[in-house]
Parts: C-alpha cells; structure tokens; sequence
C-alpha cells in the first residue's frame, strides 16, 4: 500500500498538525488553531481507521478502486480518501469515538461550513482537542505523552475538570507564555535578556500616549510567573474606596502573558502590591 496511505505516515501527520494547532492557540490565532486541530484530528482518526483496516478509509463513490487499492490488488489512478466527518462518523458507528457536538463544530470550523463571528468560539476548542485525541489513543495503545510533548501539561490542564474554567485558562495561558518565551530565547545567550533598569524604563515608556505624551495608568514591575524574568508589568487602572489602586491587567514585555483581575491574579500567584 502508499506509505502515504499508512499507519505512521498519517499518526506523525496528526501529531505534526496538533502541534501547530497549540502553537496557534498560544499566540491567540484561533482561526488557525481550527484549521490545524481539524487537520490533526482528520488524521488521527484516518489513522485509528487504518490500524483496524486499510479499506475502513476508502472513498466509496461509484468505483472500486479505491478498496481494491488499499487492499494491495491493484493501483488506484487517483488516490482519493474520505474527509474528516466520514471518519468521523465511521469511528462512531464502531463505537471507537463518541458522539460530541463541540468535535462536530470544530470540522464545521476547519472545513467552512460553520464561520466564528469571533475567535472565541474556537478558542474554547482546545478541550474538544484534547478529548478527541485522547480518545482516538484508546484503541491504539500510544504513549499519549510522546504524542503532546511538551504540550502534554496543558492539555491536562484543559481537560482537568477538578479546577473551574478561569483556573484552567490561566493556567493553559502560563504554560503557553512559557512556551513562547523558550522558542524566542532558548539557546541564546543569557545577556541576551537584558534586565537592567534602563532596558525597563525605555519599555515601560513604550507604553505612553504617543500623540499628547501623556503617561497611562500608574504602573510597576514585578516577576512574571511564567518566564520568570522582571519584564512584567502591572497597571493600576480602577481606583478602590480606600484611595488604594487596584491591580487591573498584567502583560509580560518577553513572553506575551496577560493577565486581567485579581482572580486570575491570584490563580497565577502574582505578588501584586496595593500601589505603584
């Protein structure tokens, strides 16, 4: 048969596209994120389909050739393979994959047959993600670990229902920040990360009203609690009763962290002081 057509080649095509669906969904390109965790899936599936037999991927319309081909009898002038809702609905009708209107959704998404007004329909597939690819390693017995990666931690994190969605947010945003911090300076040299007080100054005044000069909200630096570095900032926006200002967003000069409120500061262990 195709090598194009096997086991392997369409699980490290699946893993391939679920790794570039996380790194979208890191940097908040959730239409992106849809396509490649539709592509990831539609593979995945295709593979769990191949594993119990090669014919179970054949598109059925009006020839034979296909099923002859993936049988090995004959070769197929024009490869031609079932999409993503056909494997779909095959695993379900082998009751190897669940019915779920959100992994449904998702295919809409990355097919355009269903079009998100905003990124936050998407965006809130990343459980939908890691359920179905959790789900599809069942019947294979694949090291779920070595299918994720370095994004195995995550996708526990979407999928733990012991914590409340704004803790599995914030959480999955760190691990993310993270990650992006160490793709941008992982292997550089350490005075690459420049921390000294002039370097923050010229960064925090970045952030003044470019047309009148004026300086925004109150500010100050603070660790960030995912890259670890003092290039975080907090800006004070909303004045309490106390005459105190209260911590409103958080956003890391390295890594792109944000954070909004003192819930999430609080999930994410921000020391964050009353005032500027």
């Amino acid at each position: 048969m195709d090598d194009s057509l096997s086991f392997e080649s369409f699980y490290e095509g699946a893993k391939k596209a679920a790794h570039r669906a996380m790194d979208d969904h890191g940097r908040a390109e959730y239409d992106e994120f849809a396509l490649h965790a539709g592509v990831a899936v539609e593979r995945l599936a295709k593979a769990v389909l191949v594993s119990k037999n090669p014919v179970y991927i054949a598109e059925m319309r009006g020839s034979t050739e296909m099923p002859l081909h993936l049988g090995g009898h004959r070769t197929a002038s024009k490869i031609r393979t079932i999409g993503a809702a056909e494997a779909i609905t095959r695993l379900r009708t082998l009751e190897a994959l669940p019915v779920d209107r959100q992994l449904d959704l998702l295919i809409d998404l990355r097919n355009g047959v269903a079009h998100a007004s905003t990124g936050d329909q998407a965006r809130s597939l990343l459980p939908t993600l890691a359920k179905t690819v959790e789900a599809l390693h069942t019947p294979l017995e694949r090291n779920l670990d070595w299918f994720w990666e370095r994004w195995s931690d995550t996708v526990r994190i979407a999928v733990d229902h012991q914590r409340n969605e704004i803790e599995r947010e914030v959480q999955v945003r760190i691990i993310q920040a993270a990650h992006r911090f160490k793709d941008r300076f992982d292997g550089l040299p350490p005075n690459v990360i420049d921390t000294n007080p002039d370097q923050r100054r010229k960064w925090f005044y970045a952030g003044i009203h470019k047309e009148t000069g004026a300086p925004g909200p109150p500010a100050t630096w603070v660790t960030c609690p995912a890259c670890d570095t003092c290039y975080g900032i907090i800006f004070f926006q909303s004045q309490c009763t106390d005459g105190e200002n209260d911590p409103d967003i958080f956003i890391c000069r390295l890594c792109g962290l944000h954070l909004r409120g003192r819930d999430e500061f609080d999930i994410a262990q921000l020391t964050t002081p009353l005032s500027p």
